[in-house]
This record gives C-alpha cells, structure tokens and sequence, in this order.
C-alpha cells in the first residue's frame, strides 16, 4: 500500500514531499529571499504540513542547507564539459549565455550565522566555481591561469549582483570585458590560412 499524508487542508498526497518542499523553497527563495519567505508560505506552496516539513528537514536552516547543496553540484557541467568549445569559448560563454543567478550570493547575505551551514556550501561553491575557470583558463594557455579565473570569477558574480538589484542587463558589459581579460591574458589566435592569403 503507498504510503500517504495530509496536506494542510486535510487533502491525501502520494510521496515525494520532501522533493517538493524543495521545489517550493527554489521558487520562492529566488523570487522573494530566504528571510522574506516562511515556513507557512513554504508548505502552503509545497501542499504539505508543518509536521511533514519538520519531518524531512528538522527546520528552515536545513532546509536552506539542502537547497543550496542541491544547486550545480557538478558547476555548470552544461558548460564547462562541453566538447564542441574550445577553452577559450567556453570562458566566454559564461557571460555570453548569461548563467542563472547564483543563489549563493543572496544566501551569503541574507544570512548573518558566519557558522550557518548554508554558508559554508557557498563558500565551497565559490571556491569551487573558481577552481573550474582556472582550470579552463589553463586548458586555454594562459600564462596566469589563477589569475585570469579569479579575475572572471568576481566579473561574473559583480554582473549577477548588479543584475538583481538593478534588475539591468549587466551581463553585456561583463562579456566585453570578459573579452578583453581573456584576450590579453591567453596567446593569439591565429586566423586560419584562408583569411591571411585574403588581406
């Protein structure tokens, strides 16, 4: 027999509450914030109970934890894997794609505990995040990959910080100077023998 529970108004619900709490505090934390958004306002988005989400995350703080752990844990694997660019392409299409907004930011903020779990995967996020572009940066033949990956790093989270709170397109911006980091940080490119022969 499937096992069931009651949302809150009494109403019979399959499994999978746990997955849509989850899904409930992604939409709900990055449209109003991880302080504007209660527990109430959780469950009610979620179709389940106080006691069933206390059930599967003990409070907000692990639940918090949880949504920020479950966020890119591979770090952008749609990009940075992608066989078909070159590492230097790929360096750019972080901001030519414009990457969603990185909920480690907001969280890192909005949460004071420096002791909050939560903080701690942002900071191994972030650390995380910036090991991929040095890597890459160094697949690319920069002479300075760290920090030509340190430098686009903060380039991106400034264009994704500017972007929410001035809700403007920063990311345009952040690419032409993304070029101008790269362009000087990794050898020419020279252009294929066709091209030479026509100038």
């Amino acid at each position: 027999m499937t096992e069931v529970e009651k949302g809150p108004k009494g109403l019979r619900r399959g499994r999978g509450a746990r997955e849509r709490i989850l899904g409930a505090s992604r939409e709900l934390f990055r449209d109003q914030g991880i302080n504007c958004t209660g527990v109430d306002q959780l469950c009610t988005a979620a179709g389940v109970s106080k006691r069933t989400l206390y059930q599967h995350f003990g409070g907000k703080d692990e639940l918090i934890a949880e949504y920020l752990r479950r966020f890119d844990p591979e770090v952008l694997p749609e990009l940075f894997d992608r066989a078909d660019l070159t590492p230097r392409q790929k360096l750019l299409a972080l901001f030519d794609e414009h990457v969603p907004l990185c909920p480690f930011i907001g969280a890192a903020v909005e949460l004071r505990d420096p002791d909050h779990p939560a903080r701690a995967f942002a900071r191994d996020y972030k650390h995380a995040f910036t090991a991929r572009l040095v890597e890459t940066a160094r697949d690319a033949g920069a002479a300075d990959p760290e920090r030509l990956g340190e430098q686009l790093a903060l380039l991106l989270d400034g264009a994704s910080a500017r972007s929410r709170v001035l809700d403007a397109d920063a990311f345009v911006t952040a690419a032409a100077v993304a070029r101008v980091l790269v362009d000087g940080a990794l050898p020419p490119v020279s252009e294929p023998a066709e091209l030479r022969s026509v100038s």
